[in-house]
């Protein structure tokens, strides 16, 4: 599991990326060992990143709520929607590399706040407790967790060689929220949950 949510905006990145770095390859000469080999084994090469996607898929949600005036506390559980076991992939590691290092420079080219989801992390449907203890809870609420994705592919530079290819799927965050059905959400699956747990006609479901 990983740590509250921090909303990345991804409008207005470039079609392509760069990273930039100090180019120290070694360069492969075996012939044999394909092109994607050949391109480069080095440790600090240029990554190009393109087509960078971010996708925010529903995992959890409360039940339909609503608080009588006066309500000062609220203890539940989520429940998944279903089974699936979310994993980070990382395609076309260039050698001298690793997947984790991968990982790190598109964090680095994103800006991200906190790092990226790494090779070895899982995130399952669990669930999970939630409550809110602030005495002041009226009225209809919704209740929803998600998981914010970041897909991206790569070219791989070293200097005298062509380039690596390859493609990373991971996450950018895992959060989600608790909000009165008269405020809309901020994203995606924040309107599904609104859409499946408010009363028709609330703001949150009109998104007004």
């Amino acid at each position: 599991m990983r740590g509250p949510a921090h909303r990345l905006g991804a409008a207005g990145l470039a079609a392509l990326l760069l990273t930039a770095g100090a180019s120290a390859c070694t360069g492969g000469s075996d012939d044999a060992a394909g092109p994607d080999v050949r391109a480069s084994v080095c440790t600090d090469g240029t990554y190009t990143w393109s087509g960078v996607r971010h996708l925010t898929r529903l995992t959890a949600l409360g039940e339909p709520v609503t608080f009588p005036a006066g309500t000062d506390s609220y203890e539940t559980r989520l429940k998944p929607l279903d089974r699936t076991v979310h994993r980070v992939t990382v395609t076309g590691t260039p050698q001298g590399t690793t997947e984790a290092g991968v990982i790190r420079a598109l964090g680095a080219q994103l800006k991200a706040e906190e790092p990226l989801a790494g090779p070895s992390e899982t995130e399952g449907p669990e669930e999970t407790a939630f409550g809110r203890h602030t005495g002041d809870l009226e009225g209809a609420y919704y209740l929803w967790r998600e998981i914010g994705f970041v897909d991206a592919d790569f070219a791989y530079r070293c200097r005298g060689a062509d380039p690596v290819r390859g493609h990373v799927h991971t996450w950018e965050r895992v959060g989600g929220g608790f909000l009165p059905c008269d405020t809309p959400p901020d994203g995606a699956a924040g309107r599904t949950a609104a859409e499946r747990l408010c009363p028709a006609g609330s703001p949150a479901v009109k998104g007004v």
